[in-house]
Order: structure tokens, then sequence, then C-alpha cells
């Protein structure tokens, strides 16, 4: 087994080698304005530290979000260009999961990025690699009952401190391919399937046809 993991649904542009075993190379950029600039250069630096070739990995494993539209779609195309040009399965991972597997927790806690808007993405967890929830975008304010107090990790409950109170100190603030791919490797040794590469969203984008918008028909 030879991974090759990304993410882009946060901003920040990870990629990472694992053998099965281990990370062989992991890299991470934070801009949320350059994924699919900064994607394809890290993706080689990776391969390179690594000392193994692209043709080499047998599964591709990409982070599904949820995430903004935008950074989001530039993983999961790149994801299925290599997975389509290489023959190999292509597996999706909710993002959150990955921040929570980083974070090593044994104990129930909140994984919670930002979704921009005055929002965050969240989800519950019972440790590190249990989710009890489906993920879900909320303003803070309507969650503060369910998160208040409660162990808490990534960039969304770190800006909005006032709400995630239970913050750990260190826990993981973005996404992290490494982790993505170790837990994924878990999974499949284990024989699970893993999600299918399609995008979560959890919202409409940010452009729509304007409420009184009226089609013109050709006389």
């Amino acid at each position: 087994m030879l991974l090759l993991a990304l993410d882009t649904a946060t901003p920040a542009v990870t990629v990472a080698v694992h053998d099965g075993s281990r990370v062989l190379a992991e890299e991470r950029q934070v801009d949320a304005r350059r994924h699919g600039e900064l994607l394809l250069p890290a993706v080689d630096r990776v391969l390179a530290e690594a000392g193994v070739k692209l043709d080499a990995v047998s599964d591709i494993v990409v982070g599904v979000g949820p995430g903004p539209y935008t950074g989001l779609r530039v993983g999961l195309v790149t994801a299925a260009t290599f997975g389509a040009a290489l023959g190999v399965p292509v597996h999706g991972l909710c993002t959150l999961d990955g921040i929570a597997y980083a974070a090593g927790l044994d104990e129930p806690f909140v994984v919670a990025t930002d979704a921009r808007r005055k929002e965050v993405y969240w989800a519950r967890y019972a440790d590190a690699r249990t989710r009890l929830t489906e993920p879900a975008v909320d303003r803070p304010a309507d969650i503060a009952d369910q998160v208040g107090g409660v162990p808490s990790v990534g960039a969304g409950a770190l800006l909005y401190a006032g709400t995630f109170t239970g913050v750990r100190d260190g826990g993981p603030e973005h996404q992290s391919a490494g982790a993505l791919a170790a837990l994924a490797a878990e999974k499949l040794a284990r024989g699970e399937e893993l999600l299918p590469p399609q995008p979560l969203y959890l919202r409409r984008p940010d452009a729509q046809v304007p409420a009184n918008y009226k089609v013109v028909t050709p006389k």
C-alpha cells in the first residue's frame, strides 16, 4: 500500500505519502486563496521527499469537506485526475475526521472549522476515531449549548472561543494530510469502505439566480 493523501477543504493545502504503516513525507501550507497554485508543486515535493514516483501510488485519499466550494473542488478534481491517470482507487474521508484523528483525544470532543459567513462546520466525536454526529454548518451562537465547555479543536473553535469554551491548547487548527492518510490506512487495513470522492458542501454556493429573475424568450 502506498497512499497519496491530499486535502484542500480548509485554508491548509496539505499533501502526504503513507506506506500503510507510517507517514513517509508530508507538507502543509496555509493560504486560503492559493489552493490551485500550491497543490501540484506540493505533491511533487512530497513524492520527492518520500523517494517514490507517482506511478508507485496504489491509492488516492482526499478530504471531501465540508469546506468552501472553490478550495474543496481543487483537491477533489486533482484526486480524481490522479486516480484516472494511474488507474487506482480514489477514497474520500470527511475532513473533520482527519482533524479529529490528529487531535488524538480519547474522550468526547468537538471539531469545528471556519465556514465563513460567521458560521462553522462542526461535528461531535466520542474519541479521535469515532464520530458521533453528521457534519453540520451552523452559527456558533445557535449551538452554544452543545459545544460550550466541551473539549474542542479546529480553526472554527479558535475563532469563536467565546462559544467553544473548551478549546484545547495545542490542538490541530487545520487539516493534516498525514493524519488523513493514517486514518485511511487503518480503515482500509480493516476492510472498511471509505466515502466516495464527492464534495460535502452542506449549503448552497454563494452565486445564486436572483429571486426576481425573468426568463426572456424569443418571440
